[in-house]
């Protein structure tokens, strides 16, 4: 089952204008496409430590 997540309009203009230059068919594909990315790279780290590195470099934790 999908789940949906809210996303800032700003930040959503933002992307479906990126969205059409890339050449995705839509916001969703887009989004998708850069998630997947982003966690493979993550999962392919050696360590827990090269994933909290990682999460840091993101600013996602201090």
């Amino acid at each position: 089952m999908a789940e949906k997540i809210k996303i800032d309009g700003h930040l959503y203009d933002r992307l479906k204008k990126v969205t059409e230059i890339a050449g995705y068919t839509s916001v969703d594909d887009f989004v998708t496409h850069m998630i997947e990315k982003e966690l493979t790279k993550i999962e392919s780290a050696d360590s827990d430590s090269d994933v909290e590195e990682r999460l840091r470099g993101l600013g996602y934790i201090e």
